[in-house]
């Protein structure tokens, strides 16, 4: 039986959560937006990805990156295969972020390459830029090595001093 601190405990979580969620989501909306020259196309260093080092930090970055990416790519103009498999990839990026918790400083390498795989090819088919693939997953690859790996790293080091006070109630690693 639960008793009523334990309800109130497994709601204050699910709030925590869900607030978490959507501001890291609502950062990512904004970052992407403001630095709009440089997140979309085929050269791009989407500062916003530097918040995929985030589940390292907290599973509510999962959902709020997956729900940044796609409110993002739909305020800036994407076309439909691009907000689906765009945000897709950093779904998935996050998701595998989340799971080398224990390994911090590989946490940017799954958003990188699941980016570079997606994104080249939405470009090629969904947007018609006939550069070669191969060249389109080094242009967007280097992108994601800056934005996910350099600024996501940056951003770790500067966060995990104080995890448990910004993301306290989740599962912190």
């Amino acid at each position: 039986m639960k008793t009523k601190h334990s309800v109130n405990g497994l709601w204050e979580h699910k709030v925590v959560f869900m607030t978490q969620a959507a501001m890291i989501g609502a950062i990512y909306v904004v970052l992407t937006l403001v630095f709009a020259p440089f997140s979309f196309g085929e050269i791009q260093v989407r500062i916003s990805e530097a918040l995929t080092i985030l589940p390292l930090f907290t599973p509510a970055a999962i959902p709020g990156l997956f729900i940044g990416c796609l409110t993002a790519n739909i305020l800036g103009g994407a076309i439909l295969p691009d907000i689906i498999f765009g945000s897709l990839a950093t779904l998935a990026g996050a998701f595998f972020t989340y799971r080398l918790r224990q390994h911090p400083f590989l946490g940017p390498l799954p958003p990188i390459i699941s980016n570079t795989i997606v994104v080249p090819l939405i470009l090629y088919y969904g947007y018609g830029i006939l550069l070669p693939i191969p060249l389109l997953m080094l242009q967007i690859g280097i992108g994601e090595l800056l934005s996910c790996g350099l600024l996501g790293i940056i951003v770790y080091l500067a966060l995990r001093r104080y995890r448990y006070r910004i993301f306290h109630f989740t599962d912190v690693s």
